[in-house]
Order: structure tokens, then sequence, then C-alpha cells
């Protein structure tokens, strides 16, 4: 077992670590506007006047993403359900509105998906530093386990993460659940596992799973992003090995 310090808070016997992906380990916040933009214009273009609506929705003003917005923090499957509320607003039936925001968002996928997300710095380096101290690693997204293993992939990151976990349409954050299924893939009790995340969900979720330490990172400065962590951090190198 490892002891982790982030700033002034100290977290012992620790066996894991779980990473949110978007906002955390990847620059996502480019993505995710191009993508909420993209799927919005596909749906005006078969409901017209419904695009600045739906951009209000995902959190998009603009050149600006709120990370605390539908967009950045859930799940697929929960941003298909909003958006489709949205498209039955208009009079349609609420299988053809699925059908609608669900084709519109496969549709901005393949758009996007042409210049993905990059790594923030220092991403690579931690994960390498943590995983030689002996550390289990995972990342808990609320992105598709698709969406987890193809980031893993792309950033050749296998070597390093051990459990890829997504959000398929069964349990998502904020669930503690989620968690304590995630601890069981990697073999970990919870109170030995620290998470690492940039919204409140990642904060509850591991919080009320009773896990050892719960770190939130906040990239853009904004600490009330991840209200509920035990410490707030501005950097991945804030997380240091305690040399025994």
């Amino acid at each position: 077992m490892v002891s982790i310090q982030c700033k002034n808070v100290k977290f012992e016997n620790i066996k894991a670590v779980f990473f949110d992906k978007n906002g955390t380990l990847e620059d996502s916040e480019v993505y995710l506007r191009s993508l909420g933009q993209k799927a919005a214009r596909l749906i005006d273009a078969q409901i017209p006047g419904i695009g600045e609506p739906l951009l209000m929705a995902f959190g998009i003003n603009g050149d600006s993403l709120d990370h605390t917005g539908l967009m950045a923090v859930a799940s697929r499957r929960e941003t298909e359900i909003a958006t489709a509320a949205y498209i039955a607003e208009t009079g349609r039936g609420w299988f053809e509105s699925l059908k609608i925001a669900r084709q519109s968002l496969d549709e901005a996928e393949k758009y996007t998906n042409a210049t993905p997300a990059l790594l923030f710095p220092g991403t690579l380096e931690i994960l390498q530093h943590l995983s030689s101290a002996g550390l289990k690693l995972g990342i808990l997204s609320a992105a598709t386990t698709a969406e987890v293993r193809e980031f893993v992939a792309r950033y050749q990151l296998s070597d390093y993460i051990e459990a890829q976990i997504g959000v398929d349409g069964g349990l998502s954050k904020p669930d503690p659940a989620l968690f304590m299924q995630a601890c069981q893939v990697l073999g970990v009790e919870p109170d030995h596992t620290l998470m690492v995340g940039d919204s409140v969900g990642d904060m509850q979720m591991a919080r009320n799973a009773k896990a050892a330490g719960c770190v939130g990172i906040t990239w853009i400065g904004k600490p009330d992003n991840v209200k509920g962590a035990d410490v707030v951090i501005n950097r991945l190198d804030e997380i240091q090995i305690v040399r025994q």
C-alpha cells in the first residue's frame, strides 16, 4: 500500500486510484463544445428554432462550455434523454424524439471524432509514476465504455490503466454502486481507493461509496465545480507519492 499527498492532505494505505476522463485526464472542452454545437445544428435543421434552446440545455454559450452542464458531465444516455425531452416539447412523439436525438448525436460524434481531444499536461507522467509505485489504476467515466477504451488505445495507456469503465445505460454517476463495482473490477476495497475527478458527481459518488479520498481537479481554477472534495488540485503533478 502507498501513501499519497495532495497539498496538505495525506491519504494512507492506498491501493488504487480511479480517474475521471473528460476534464480530468483529457482536455475535452473544445471537443464537447463542438459535439454539442454540431448536434444542435443537425436537430435544428429538422426542427427549426430548437437549436438555441438545445445549446443552453447542453451548457454551451458561444465559445464557452459550462463544466457543470449537461454536455460536460452527463452520460451519453442521459444526454440522449435530455435532448429528446426538448424535441418532444415541439409536439413530436417520444420514440420519434429519442430517435432524432440519438441519430443526431451519433452523426455529431462522427464529425468531432476527426479531431479528438488531447491529454492534459502531465497525464502520462502521473500515470507512469503511480503505476510504478505499485498502485492499481483505472478510468471511471460518464463516457461510454467504448469511448474509454478508444481513449486508452489512442494514447497507449494500457500499460497503466487496468480498469476501463464507462457508463452504458446502467448505473451512472453519482451512484456509489458504480464506484463499488469499479473497485471490484480492480479487486480493491473502496476504503483503499482514491477518486480523482473534475465534477461534483465524482466527489459525491466516491464519498458515498466510502472511498479513501476524493481529489477534485480544476484545470480552470473553479473549486466550486468539485464541492465535496477532500482536497482540490489544479494540476495532476500535485498528486505525490509519500516515500516512507
